[in-house]
C-alpha cells in the first residue's frame, strides 16, 4: 500500500543530495558536479523550496556542558482533537517533530530543551493545559546515537561525491591551507555558540542559503565576521544540517516509531547495526519500559513488517516492543507541514535570554 503522491526526479534529488554534503556551495560550484548550468541548479531551488517541496536549514548542535536534552513526548487527546493539538504544538521552538500517529498515543513529539527542568516547565506549563490533551508520557532520550532527522539521499556517483569534497566546505569557498588548519583547530574544541551565533542560526533556520550580505545586515555585523562565525561552527560540529525533501514527495512518505528491549551490554553492537539500515533515521536510549526507540521513513505501509524482521536479523539481541505508525506528520525539525504534506513555514528556534 503506497501512500505517496509522487516522488521528486533524479535531478531533484541529486541537487538536494549536493546540498546536504555542501549547504552553502555556490550554484558554479555544484553546476561542475551536477552536469546543469548555474542558472539551472538556481531555478529548480526556487521551484523546489517555493512549492515546499524541499528545504535547507540549520540548527544549533550544542555539545558538552551545553547539550541539549531531547525526549519523545506521547500525548492522548480528547475524540476530535488530535489534529488541531497537533498543528498547535508544531508552533512550539522546542518541537522538532510532530507526528499524528496510530496506537495508544494520537501524538509523538520529538522535543528539544536546554535540561531536564526546562522539560518539566514545558510539560507542565504548556502540553498539561492544552485543553485537547487528555494525557501525556514522556520518555527521556539519555543518548542520541546519531543527528534527528538526517536523510539517506544517495543519488550522487562516487566520482561526483569525490569532486565535491574536493572543491568546497560547509560554506561554499574553496578550501584554502588557512583555511583548513582553522577548521582543524576549531574541530579539536567544540565551537562554543555565542549571542551573535545564535542570531545567525536563527536567520539559517528557515533558509541555510542566506547570504552571507543578508545576515550580516540582518544581525547587524560585518560579512567577514558571519563568514569566520561559520567556519568555525561548521569546523566544531556545532551546526545541524537539514537538507531535506518533504517526505511524501521523498519516496519515503511513512514515518514509524518502534520500541524496542536491548541488553545494555548489547546495545552499542546493537546501534551500530541500526544505523546501517536504510530506512533508520534516529536511533535514541530511552527512561522507561522500553530502552531503545527508533524512527523510521518508510516507502510504504507494508515496508514495517519486512524492516522490523530486519531489525531482528541486523540485531538479534534486539526484541520488538511496539510500533506506530504516522497517519500525517505535522512538523520536521523547524518546518511546519500542510495537509498536502508540503513545507509551509518554519519555526524560528528559541534563542537564549
Amino acid at each position: 500500500m503506497s501512500t505517496g503522491d509522487s516522488v521528486l526526479g533524479e535531478a531533484d534529488l541529486s541537487l538536494i543530495h549536493a546540498l546536504q554534503m555542501a549547504p552553502r556551495a555556490s550554484w558554479t560550484q555544484l553546476s561542475s558536479v551536477l552536469g546543469a548550468t548555474p542558472d539551472t541548479l538556481a531555478r529548480r531551488w526556487d521551484h523546489l523550496t517555493a512549492g515546499g517541496y524541499a528545504w535547507s536549514s540549520l540548527l544549533a548542535a550544542r555539545h558538552g556542558a551545553d547539550a541539549m536534552l531531547y525526549a519523545w513526548v506521547e500525548l492522548e487527546c480528547v475524540a476530535g482533537a488530535a489534529e488541531t493539538t497537533a498543528v498547535e504544538v508544531s508552533g512550539d521552538a522546542c518541537t522538532l517533530g510532530v507526528h499524528q500517529v496510530t496506537g495508544d498515543a494520537d501524538l509523538v513529539l520529538l522535543v528539544v530543551c536546554p535540561d531536564l527542568y526546562a522539560l518539566d516547565d514545558y510539560l507542565a506549563r504548556r502540553i498539561r493545559r492544552l485543553t485537547g490533551v487528555i494525557r501525556s508520557r514522556t520518555q527521556v532520550v539519555t543518548r542520541l546515537h546519531n543527528r534527528p532527522y538526517r536523510s539517506r539521499i544517495e543519488q550522487l556517483t562516487p566520482a561526483q561525491i569525490q569532486l565535491l569534497r574536493g572543491i568546497t566546505h560547509g560554506d561554499g569557498r574553496a578550501r584554502t591551507p588557512a583555511r583548513e588548519q582553522a577548521r582543524e583547530r576549531a574541530a579539536r574544541g567544540r565551537a562554543q555558540l555565542t549571542e551573535l551565533d545564535h542570531r545567525i542560526v536563527a536567520e539559517l533556520a528557515g533558509d541555510a542559503r542566506r547570504s552571507a550580505a543578508e545576515l550580516a545586515r540582518q544581525c547587524g555585523t560585518s560579512e567577514s565576521t558571519v563568514r569566520r562565525r561559520l567556519d568555525a561552527l561548521s569546523a566544531g560540529g556545532a551546526l545541524h544540517h537539514h537538507c531535506l525533501p518533504a517526505p511524501r514527495f521523498s519516496g519515503r512518505p511513512v514515518w514509524a516509531m518502534v520500541t524496542t528491549d536491548v541488553p545494555p551490554l548489547d546495545v552499542p553492537a546493537t546501534v551500530a547495526a541500526l544505523a546501517r539500515l536504510r530506512q533508520t533515521r534516529l536511533v535514541t536510549s530511552v527512561t522507561g519500559p522500553h530502552n531503545l526507540a527508533l524512527a523510521l521513513w518508510l516507502r510504504t505501509v507494508d515496508e514495517l513488517h519486512e524492516v522490523t524482521a530486519s531489525l531482528v536479523r541486523a540485531a538479534p539481541a534486539l526484541r520488538i516492543a511496539g510500533t506506530a505508525l504516522s497517519l500525517r506528520t505535522h512538523k520536521v525539525g523547524a518546518q511546519v507541514l500542510g495537509p498536502d504534506g508540503r513545507r509551509l513555514h518554519h519555526v524560528r528556534p528559541a534563542t537564549p535570554a
